[in-house]
């Protein structure tokens, strides 16, 4: 029974459409994420605080220069995740936004649990599972649905 199965699913797997799949629907998972997340710092979005409602945020956490930072975070976010949407310079918005949940982590969720949780406040599970997205897309690049691909930044279709 288990080989019935197997088969198929060896198929799919083993070809490099599905990795191609695979790496759209990181690159589309991510990037949405992102672009919603930097939003709600650069404009306001989805009931962001904004530029200044993260500056504030930032400094009462003790982030020097917050309003440079809110800068920084916001940008890298939103534009990494819009150019990841496109698969444009992958490597280089994966690895920006490794760092900046790398630094979300040492910087705000280590000072509280693994896990998101109402009473006790912002876990790094969410952060971790992104880094690890992140580093799964960039390991495997953006596939051959990307301006990577056409622009010859990564492997040639096969």
């Amino acid at each position: 029974m288990f080989e019935l199965v197997g088969h198929p699913l060896r198929a799919v797997q083993s070809s490099w459409r599905a990795v191609d799949v695979a790496a759209l629907v990181l690159r589309g998972v991510l990037g949405v994420v992102f672009v919603a997340h930097g939003s709600q710092k650069l404009f306001g979005w989805f009931g962001g605080g904004g530029i200044s409602g993260t500056t504030a945020y930032l400094h009462t956490i003790g982030i020097p220069a917050p309003h440079v930072f809110v800068y920084v975070v916001g940008i890298t976010e939103f534009f990494g995740g819009v150019v990841l949407l496109a698969g444009f310079l992958t490597v280089v918005a994966t690895i920006g936004l490794i760092t900046d949940m790398a630094v979300a982590i040492a910087t705000v969720s280590h000072a509280f649990s693994f896990f998101s949780q109402p009473k006790v406040g912002y876990g790094w599970e969410l952060n971790f599972a992104l880094i690890g997205l992140a580093v799964a897309l960039l390991v495997m690049g953006p596939g051959a649905w990307s301006l990577d691909a056409v622009l010859g930044l990564t492997r040639r279709p096969q």
